[in-house]
């Protein structure tokens, strides 16, 4: 991949119903060089085999001790100097939500950040999941690397995010504490890559599938490439893949490019 990098970043909600969905076509058609995954909700050995033979591709998978529960994956087209998949807390680990590839120009994390709609415990959880994985990232920043995160961070930030923000105030992905740590996280020199480009509203990554409200973009922007501040000059485009089917994310891009 010389100097320049076309990723994508999908909760594909299963990775086995998003390939029975054309998700193997897509990466062989547009020929991403790197596509990380959310929600596999596969464990290690029942990943399809066509997912682990993908011509061309590095496939890298952390699974949960739950089976049929959230997962990433990582398809990439050159091979990763270093691997790491979880941030050394059991309690978070267990759940297999990070995955750390380290590349020659940046270090690659690969997160499914956890939802708290479920219960208020599953909130504290969520919360404290953010805390530790700002504390791991920032120990990185700290040392001068080049860090690109991406994936389901599970809260729309600002309310252009949403479609119908004041419905959704006292909901957990809209929340004033969880919109506070997105607040906290880019205080603390890391940027919205899709905000350096588009600053409109009605640009969504999720629709619930129960009302037909992504045929009426009513949605949420769950999902994102964020950046560290000393890759702000390599950032070439930040999109959303929004007329791609077969989940109810839809993916996220980015472009990276390096003096050639």
């Amino acid at each position: 991949m010389s100097g320049q990098y076309n990723l994508i970043s999908w909760n594909v909600n299963g990775l086995r119903a998003a390939m029975k969905k054309g998700f193997l076509e897509l990466l062989l058609e547009q020929k991403f060089d790197i596509v990380c995954i959310q929600e596999t909700k596969v464990s290690p050995d029942k990943l399809p085999r066509e997912a682990k033979n993908i011509p061309g591709y590095h496939n890298y998978f952390v699974s949960a001790e739950q089976n049929g529960y959230s997962g990433v994956g990582l398809f990439s087209r050159k091979k990763p100097l270093k691997l790491e998949t979880g941030m050394g807390i059991e309690k978070f680990d267990r759940e297999g939500r990070f995955l750390r590839a380290d590349f020659e120009d940046f270090i690659l994390m690969n997160i499914y950040f956890p939802n708290g709609k479920a219960s208020l415990e599953r909130l504290e959880y969520k919360m404290n999941f953010y805390e530790a994985f700002l504390d791991y990232a920032n120990a990185l920043k700290t040392e001068g690397k080049r860090l690109v995160i991406c994936g389901d961070v599970n809260t729309a930030h600002k309310e252009l995010d949403l479609a119908r923000p004041r419905q959704n105030e006292m909901i957990s992905g809209f929340l004033p504490e969880e919109r506070a740590w997105m607040d906290k996280f880019l205080a603390a020199g890391y940027l919205d890559t899709f905000r350096m480009f588009n600053r409109e509203g009605g640009n969504y990554s999720w629709w619930s599938m129960r009302t037909g409200a992504r045929k009426r973009n009513v949605g949420w922007r769950l999902d994102y490439f964020f950046i560290s501040e000393n890759l702000r000059e390599n950032v070439k485009s930040s999109s959303i893949y929004s007329e791609i089917m077969g989940s109810d994310h839809c993916p996220v891009g980015l472009e990276l490019e390096f003096g050639i």
